[in-house]
């Protein structure tokens, strides 16, 4: 079964347009990932892979934790990112949830066809199945 990953930050989370967001990171501040706006319209993305799981898909997030990192803030930022999908993506039950090191290879979570969507061009240039840069995030599943 063709599993669709989703990253988080960058992707569907706009980590990246919170202001003082590296600053707050490298303090083990773990607002920036709950205040992150959502990239793309939630209502849509959802309804996309609620029909997506109806075809026989599996749905999964892929999401690294912060760089220099320890288990402490490693938690609480996974808290933060469960919250986040409770709060934007509530409808999608999600088949699997993975939050990875910061330098962990998402491809190891690929079952060999499954599909990334992904911000950072690291992780898809390494992935072996249908990797499609998170800007073409709704077209993509629309088309799929």
């Amino acid at each position: 079964m063709i599993t669709i990953w989703l990253d988080m930050d960058g992707t569907i989370a706009d980590l990246y347009g919170v202001e003082n967001w590296l600053e707050m990171i490298l303090a083990h501040d773990e607002t920036p990932y709950a205040a992150a706006k959502p990239l793309v319209r939630m209502a849509t993305l959802a309804r996309l892979l609620n029909a997506k799981q109806r075809k026989g898909f599996k749905i999964g997030i892929v999401s690294a934790l912060a760089k220099n990192s320890n288990q402490e803030y490693d938690e609480r930022i996974i808290n933060a990112k469960r919250k986040w999908l409770k709060k934007h993506l509530a409808s999608v039950k999600f088949d699997e949830i993975r939050f990875v090191p910061y330098a962990y290879r998402k491809n190891d979570v690929n079952s060999g066809d499954d599909v990334l969507f992904d911000d950072e061009d690291r992780h898809l240039d390494a992935w072996t199945g249908t990797a499609i840069n998170a800007q073409n995030l709704i077209p993509a599943l629309r088309a799929m």
